[in-house]
């Protein structure tokens, strides 16, 4: 980007209207946004909202949809870092079309701004990655993460003679981290109904209009799906004395 004056985005939007079945029972009387990151005293959400402060996000809007209640209550009652607006869908619009609904309540309309997914929990700086975006002149820009495999690895030679056992090997491939740096023309892209992964993104890759980031070496990315992964964030956070 060129010069201080070449605005970052300063407005997201958090999709956070998912039932997160997997979680259960975490997820029986909350969203799963809400759900706490053992030993933090904190929802997902709420780690979520300080990074994009931190990141210089003054404004957020929030898609809400299973159990929306229990969210809106805790961010009347929270100390927010920046400031918050609600849409309830009400009834399933997809993540597309979550997206679409809630980027019409962002204030600055034609502003390019981040989106994240509510059950991601990460670190990395995002204005790295609007910098990328914006030298790519790309319409969408998502961030692109390399988990490691839940399973050990069995490495062989031609042969078929086992070499080695790798536990938990980082994948080979890269995986949507569901973080995004969208151009403010995006939004009339994103369909009223549906997922834009696989309705709008196809196109853009299509078009050479979208953007794939790597997240920094070191970064840290985990996407809470399971009572497993909210243990594991729970160790790798106390490991990294957070």
């Amino acid at each position: 980007m060129t010069g201080a004056q070449h605005s970052y985005p300063t407005q997201a939007v958090v999709l956070a209207g998912g039932q997160g079945s997997r979680l259960r029972p975490y997820t029986d009387d909350r969203p799963k946004p809400m759900v706490e990151i053992p030993g933090t005293g904190t929802p997902i959400i709420g780690h979520q909202l300080n990074w994009l402060a931190d990141e210089g996000v003054t404004d957020v809007v929030i898609s809400c949809g299973h159990l929306a209640e229990v969210l809106q209550e805790w961010l009347d009652h929270a100390q927010l870092p920046l400031r918050v607006t609600t849409v309830v869908e009400t009834e399933p619009l997809g993540r597309g079309g979550g997206l679409k609904y809630a980027a019409g309540s962002l204030p600055r309309p034609d502003e390019p701004w981040y989106a994240t997914n509510g059950d991601i929990w990460t670190r990395f700086p995002l204005r790295e990655m609007a910098a990328f975006h914006h030298e790519r002149d790309a319409e969408a820009t998502l961030a692109l993460a390399r988990p490691r495999i839940p399973w050990g690895a069995v490495e062989t030679d031609a042969f078929g003679h086992v070499l080695d056992f790798i536990e938990a090997p980082p994948s080979p491939y890269l995986i949507n981290a569901g973080v995004y740096v969208f151009s403010a023309a995006f939004t009339d892209l994103l369909p009223v109904r549906g997922d834009h992964e696989r309705m709008t993104f196809p196109r853009l890759a299509r078009e050479r209009r979208l953007a794939g980031y790597p997240l920094p070496h070191g970064a840290y990315w985990r996407a809470i799906d399971t009572a497993k992964d909210l243990t594991e964030a729970a160790k790798e956070l106390s490991a990294q004395g957070r």
